[in-house]
């Protein structure tokens, strides 16, 4: 029950009901990727008649977090490449990384140096800086 209501009223929990009934009777499922996420595509590869091309999506394992999406189903959803990473001729491309989840907002967030967040201690202020003032 409880998953029915986060799915009727949130969009970041997975799926809506809207996306699911979608998926039901459109959707073609082309595979999964190691977090569980599930990607599709119109039955058949049929193209959008607006867009003017096969429309891919993805329904999320939990939570929807973009920086979970692999290198491979991000290019193969924004049709950089044709054949989707479950294919068994999928090769990456070289400029393909492995997949890195954003760190923002973690103890392991890249914080530079100087920021109040560092455990270092900031640089000594010079007084080469003049603050700017209205009327000057």
């Amino acid at each position: 029950m409880w998953n029915f209501i986060r799915q009727f009223f949130t969009w970041w929990n997975g799926q809506t009901l809207g996306t699911r009934f979608h998926t039901w009777r459109h959707g073609e499922l082309v595979g999964e990727d190691e977090y569980g996420n599930r990607y599709y595509r119109m039955r058949g590869g049929k193209r959008d008649s607006v867009l003017g091309v096969e429309r891919r999506w993805l329904i999320y394992n939990g939570e929807a977090e973009a920086s979970m999406v692999p290198p491979g189903w991000y290019g193969w959803l924004h049709h950089i490449v044709d054949t989707p990473p479950a294919d068994d001729t999928y090769q990456p491309r070289p400029w393909q990384k492995p997949h890195r989840p954003n760190r923002t907002g973690t103890p392991d967030a890249y914080r530079p140096r100087g920021s109040v967040l560092t455990p270092e201690r900031r640089p000594a202020v010079t007084g080469d800086y003049d603050a700017w003032s209205p009327g000057n």
